[in-house]
């Protein structure tokens, strides 16, 4: 299935992109006058991430942020425009702070949880290619740049580079982390008005592979993700 949905991404990839060539008209005044008007087609977004089904005694420590960004071709479905869907294109970057040192060994990755006064910080750092599918209904009309919008979806990723660091006052030791489950898939809701918009996600699929293992229970982290994004014409 994963090799299919990998065969699929150039061709879908060639879509979005043509999507670049669409133009629409615009009045002396800078109001839109083409009824085939397409809206969101461009998102950046921010975040932050919640693990959930953590092992006992695992906590998160810092920031654990979110980046986004990407294109998303607009296919209305009715005649105002303001029904379709959105199919896209993007890009993520993903931190995961906890108190949990990860190690390199031989043959595996070992887990195991640290003292606070041991260590400075240990970071899971992930990026993805995204293509994000989106249900979409708004407000807007051919001359309303301002409007509500909901937008509910999915979204399917892959790691192509996730790195474990741990930062100590003897030194920094970084390797990559083959734990991680490179397909990455879960559901999506952004909602608001004009510029601020709430995104959430949720993971269907832990994020670490059943291989990783802490004190012989599986390391099956879920990832909620809460912030704001923004979509641009």
């Amino acid at each position: 299935m994963f090799r299919n949905i990998l065969q699929f991404v150039p061709s879908a990839a060639f879509l979005l992109l043509s999507g670049f060539g669409y133009c629409q008209t615009t009045s002396d005044d800078g109001q839109r006058t083409d009824d085939r008007y397409l809206e969101d087609q461009f998102y950046v977004g921010v975040g932050y991430n919640l693990l959930f089904d953590k092992p006992d005694n695992v906590a998160q420590r810092n920031l654990s942020y979110n980046l986004q960004f990407g294109f998303i071709k607009d296919i209305p479905f009715n005649r105002r425009r303001n029904f379709g869907i959105g199919l896209g294109l993007g890009y993520a970057i993903n931190t995961y702070y906890s108190n949990l040192k990860v190690t390199e060994a031989t043959n595996e990755v070992l887990y195991e949880i640290v003292d606070e006064s041991d260590y400075k910080r240990s970071k899971l750092g992930i990026h993805t290619v995204e293509l994000p599918f989106e249900l979409r209904w708004r407000t807007s009309t051919a001359d309303e740049y301002k409007f509500w919008r909901i937008y509910a979806g999915a979204r399917l990723g892959y790691v192509f580079s996730g790195r474990s660091k741990l930062v100590t006052e003897e030194g920094n030791t970084s390797f990559s982390n083959s734990d991680i489950d490179k397909f990455q898939y879960g559901l999506t809701l952004s909602f608001g008005y004009n510029t601020w918009n709430v995104h959430a996600y949720y993971g269907l699929n832990p994020l670490l592979k059943e291989e990783a293992v802490l004190n012989g229970d599986s390391v099956n982290f879920r990832v909620l993700r809460i912030g704001l994004i923004f979509y641009i014409l």
